[in-house]
C-alpha cells in the first residue's frame, strides 16, 4: 500500500463500492462477505454463486483497480493473519505467517528498554488469547512463540505462558498444553 493515505483511500474507495446501488455481489445469492482496509473475503455457496463473475464484476468498478483472488486449496484459506481450514464437520482457525515470516524480533541482547523488547511478545500472546483457537492449535502457537523467544535470546524463565486466557477459549483448553523444554545457552 505505500503511501501513508494508502489505506484511507482504500478504504473510502470500498465504502463507495459497498454502497452503490449496483454493488458486484448482487448476483450471488448465498455468501458472506468480510472486508478489513483493502483485504476481502467472500464466503459463498458454488451452487448459487458464480465467483468468477463477481471477481470480473469487481474489476470492471474502476480501470486502475485490480482486484485478485485466491480460492481456498487443501481446504484452507488465509486471510489477514489467521487461517480458516475446513474439516468435514467444522472450521479451524490458526495463526497464519507468510512463507517470508521469520522469527525476528527486537533481541534479548540488545541495548533497547525492556518494554520495547517484551512490547513484540506481548503482542504474540494478546493475539493466541484474543482469537479463538481450539487446543491444537492453541498448543501449537504457544510453542511457536517461545520458539521465537529462544531464537532471539530470551530467558527461559520468560518462556512461562500468561496466564490470561480468552474467557470462550478457557474452558477448551483446560489441560496444559504439552511444552518443550527450553534452555539458553550463551
Amino acid at each position: 500500500m505505500g503511501a501513508p493515505t494508502s489505506g484511507i483511500i482504500a478504504e473510502f474507495f470500498l465504502q463507495n463500492l459497498e454502497n452503490t446501488p449496483n454493488p458486484p455481489l448482487k448476483q450471488a445469492q448465498d455468501y458472506r462477505y468480510f472486508r478489513y482496509v483493502d483485504d476481502v473475503l467472500i464466503i459463498y455457496d458454488p451452487n448459487h454463486t458464480d465467483i468468477n463473475n463477481i471477481h470480473r464484476d469487481f474489476n470492471a468498478v474502476h480501470p486502475n483497480v485490480k482486484f485478485t483472488a485466491e480460492t481456498k486449496s487443501n481446504n484452507s484459506i488465509n486471510y489477514l493473519d489467521f487461517a480458516n481450514h475446513k474439516t468435514p464437520t467444522k472450521w479451524v482457525m490458526s495463526i497464519y505467517r507468510k512463507p517470508t515470516y521469520t522469527d525476528t524480533i527486537t533481541p534479548y541482547s540488545s541495548t533497547h528498554p525492556v518494554q520495547h523488547k517484551y512490547a513484540a511478545i506481548r503482542f504474540l500472546y494478546n493475539r493466541l488469547n484474543t482469537y479463538h483457537l481450539h487446543k491444537k492449535e492453541y498448543c501449537d502457537e504457544i510453542n511457536t512463540i517461545h520458539t521465537i523467544m529462544l531464537n532471539n535470546s530470551f530467558p527461559t524463565h520468560t518462556h512461562k505462558t500468561p496466564t490470561h486466557r480468552h474467557p470462550t477459549t478457557t474452558s477448551d483448553k483446560q489441560t496444559d498444553c504439552a511444552t518443550q523444554k527450553w534452555v539458553s545457552f550463551t
